[in-house]
């Protein structure tokens, strides 16, 4: 009898534990339910590629971004003199089909190599926001805009999760070689794309993972197939428009801001 009372104890302690622990989940406030959301987009792996920070989006593991380097490494990387050669950078920018006074997001610009490019091409009006979250790589940017006495590109300093891009500012946004490297792919694409004007083009340009002769470590390469799986969240409002070809070693997936339906 006494063991009977006991078990009967024990069941109701339990089942009020758990009451308990269910209402205190009910009571979480919205912005802690947003937050646990966006983070189980994520996923932690332990057994992953070194050159990758463990981190998944949708199968796909985020790569270690290239930072400016203790001595400008990274800076110096971009700058490099083969590196018209090795990618064809002119060729990237006429694919571009820029006009005269366009405004032009450059994410994840670094020392500004692209942001240059572009610049002279949306001139008289137009101007390129070169957009990073290195202060190295911007500080850089600003003297290497100063000796070629360049007025139309503008530096901003970004975050991990935003560009700090007004909203319906940019007539395009580029990403070379930067989108595999975003340590939060899903936010960046949400305020990238709050920052394009209807019609406005979001680029991507990536490493093709599907040709093995390209000589870039494996993480730091998309397929076009999973860039396309990581633009389609009908939140971003963003259509697959085409895929340029061209360049030796990258696609260039350009993807088209939609019109907002009625009624949003």
């Amino acid at each position: 009898m006494k063991c009977s009372r006991w078990l009967l104890s024990a069941f109701l302690v339990l089942m009020t534990t758990c009451w308990l622990t269910l209402s205190s989940r009910g009571e979480d406030k919205p912005t802690k339910d947003t937050a646990t959301l966006a983070d189980s987009r994520y996923e932690l792996r332990k057994d992953h590629d070194p050159n990758g920070i463990g981190k998944f989006f949708l199968g796909r593991e985020i790569a270690h971004v290239m930072g400016f380097g203790p001595m400008g490494q990274g800076a110096e990387w971009l700058e490099r003199a083969v590196r018209e050669k090795e990618e064809k950078l002119s060729l990237l920018i006429k694919s571009l089909d820029l006009k005269p006074g366009m405004v032009i997001a450059d994410i994840g610009a670094g020392s500004g190599v692209i942001s240059v490019l572009m610049a002279e091409k949306v001139l008289p009006d137009g101007k390129v926001i070169a957009v990073d979250v290195q202060q190295e790589m911007l500080d850089r940017l600003r003297d290497n805009l100063k000796k070629l006495k360049i007025s139309n590109v503008e530096p901003l300093k970004g975050t991990q999760k935003t560009t700090q891009l007004k909203p319906s500012s940019v007539d395009l946004a580029i990403m070379v070689d930067v989108y595999h490297e975003l340590e939060f792919p899903y936010e960046m694409l949400l305020d990238i794309s709050k920052s394009l004007k209807s019609g406005g083009r979001l680029v991507f340009v990536e490493y093709r993972k599907e040709d093995p002769e390209v000589p870039i470590k494996l993480v730091h390469k998309m397929t076009e197939e999973q860039v396309k799986k990581e633009a389609a969240s009908a939140e971003f409002g963003l259509k697959w428009s085409k895929t340029i070809g061209a360049l030796p070693w990258q696609h260039v997936i350009v993807f088209e801001k939609q019109p907002a339906t009625t009624g949003e």
